[in-house]
């Protein structure tokens, strides 16, 4: 979309009131900036705590909807009954997530652990009575659309015996290629996939060409 564009979203969410104007916010972000509120402010000037509770509220209402139709009157969800606990989670997750990387759905991945967010909620003020336990805010933010993705560095390969010889040979190979001006120097990314057998230039042989 182009600026026009999101200036006509701005005027048309400035025309409506109240929870009408933080559905329309809410759904804006999901369909445009990945579900993340503080995308969503950076784009269009919105607030995005009136984005998170907008996206809370359309979430609930989704929720006592099936609720009603279903006659299910069972004990309400903790992000139900107290929704501003919702929206002080979507604020602790939302600086430490992304998007799904191949855009296959509005799920977002964050490296926080539900205990993390525990902490942070009692940090923000919460009682260790009013903040749920680990096991119920893993299921929490699963249904907040949030999947816990711990991210592992990676290790560094040990050295070898033979890495210092390696290295000289190639270094001294460098050398005299660069000396020989007959000689064509091609660097080769060697972690990059290369398809193989029938699926490897379109199906034909290399000897081909």
């Amino acid at each position: 979309m182009d600026g026009r564009s999101d200036d006509l979203l701005v005027l048309a969410a400035s025309r409506l009131k109240g929870a009408y104007r933080r559905t329309f916010q809410a759904e804006v972000c999901l369909e445009l900036c990945g579900g993340s509120p503080r995308k969503a402010e950076e784009r269009f000037g919105w607030a995005r705590d009136t984005i998170a509770k907008g996206m809370t509220e359309r979430d609930l209402d989704a929720e006592q909807l099936a609720k009603v139709k279903s006659n299910n009157r069972g004990k309400q969800r903790s992000e139900e009954a107290n929704p501003q606990l919702a929206i002080d989670i979507r604020l602790i997750v939302e600086p430490h997530t992304q998007s799904d990387p191949e855009l296959k759905t509005q799920r977002a991945y964050t490296n926080l652990s539900a205990r993390e967010v525990r902490q942070a909620l009692l940090d923000r003020g919460y009682q260790p009575n009013e903040v749920p336990s680990e096991r119920t805010l893993r299921d929490i933010l699963n249904r907040m659309n949030y999947r816990l993705k711990r991210i592992q560095k990676g290790k560094p390969l040990k050295k070898t015996e033979h890495t210092d010889a390696i290295f000289e040979n190639v270094k001294a190979a460098k050398a005299q290629s660069q000396a020989d001006p007959e000689t064509l120097e091609i660097s080769v990314d060697t972690k990059t996939k290369v398809k193989l057998g029938e699926y490897s230039l379109g199906g034909k042989n290399a000897n081909e060409f």
